[in-house]
């Protein structure tokens, strides 16, 4: 009786090992990708092939599969120190948007192209920034931008990586220079609030010109004036009203005096 349960395990271990085996190695076969996923295929060392998403064969012990994925990635550019053209030190950082169009040049011509791409990223945010000065900086920002985005794209291309924007977020200034544009920028305003003054005077001169012009081609139009400035005085409460003579009138006395 225990001769013939021990058969029966014999038996039984001797169909489980070699069903265990087989599940292992269809389990080992089986690769899952997703939508937005390709896999590299290498057999035997080389290239065999790029897969696409769904469900993948391979080759166990002979076929490695890598999987890359293919989504935009957002990488962050640390604070770099900067020194501009006109020698003033900043600290800059920016953002990096790129994606993989080639998954076999991101396996095959460089060896982490994430790690690669930060780092070109960050020297050539050192190099272009160090050729401009401050005021381009601030204020031609989309300039850069292209600049630095066409540099980028230019040298990650035999990686099969697509940069598709660079943006500087923020530019650090020292105090110092802080307090030098402002004081620029109060000045500029200074300096703005004087000319629009003056501006405003020598309209103001050019209207009185021409209005002087009007009142002397007529003879009635200045007495007209003098009327209306004695409307606008006895509306008000004075105890004094200032009447304005004509000079037509007094030019006659004037003219006796001197004969």
């Amino acid at each position: 009786m225990f001769t013939f349960q021990f058969q029966e395990f014999d038996m039984l271990i001797a169909y489980a090992v070699p069903v265990a085996l087989l599940i292992f190695i269809v389990a080992s076969a089986i690769r899952i990708l997703l939508e937005y996923e390709r896999g590299v295929v290498f057999r035997l060392g080389r290239f065999a092939g790029v897969r696409g998403p769904g469900l993948r064969f391979i080759i166990p012990g002979i076929d490695r599969l890598v999987k890359i994925s293919l989504r935009t990635v957002a990488m962050d550019v640390p604070p770099q120190d900067v020194i501009t053209k006109d020698n003033v030190s900043v600290k800059v950082n920016a953002v990096l948007y790129f994606r993989v169009i080639s998954p076999e040049k991101a396996l095959i011509e460089v060896e982490n192209y994430l790690y690669a791409t930060s780092q070109l990223a960050q020297t050539s945010l050192r190099s272009v920034l160090g050729q401009v000065e401050l005021d381009e900086l601030l204020s031609h920002r989309d300039k850069i931008n292209q600049q630095l985005q066409g540099i980028l794209d230019r040298q990650t291309d035999p990686w099969g990586v697509k940069i598709s924007n660079v943006e500087i977020k923020h530019v650090d200034l020292p105090v110092e220079m802080q307090r030098a544009m402002a004081r620029q920028a109060e000045a500029e305003r200074e300096r703005r609030s004087k000319v629009i003054h003056a501006e405003g005077e020598f309209q103001a001169s050019q209207k009185l010109a021409d209005a002087a012009r009007v009142i002397s081609s007529e003879s009635g139009a200045l007495q007209l004036r003098f009327l209306q400035t004695l409307t606008e005085i006895a509306t008000e409460k004075n105890s004094t009203i200032l009447f304005p003579i004509p000079i037509d009138l007094v030019k006659p006395f004037l003219d006796r005096h001197k004969e």
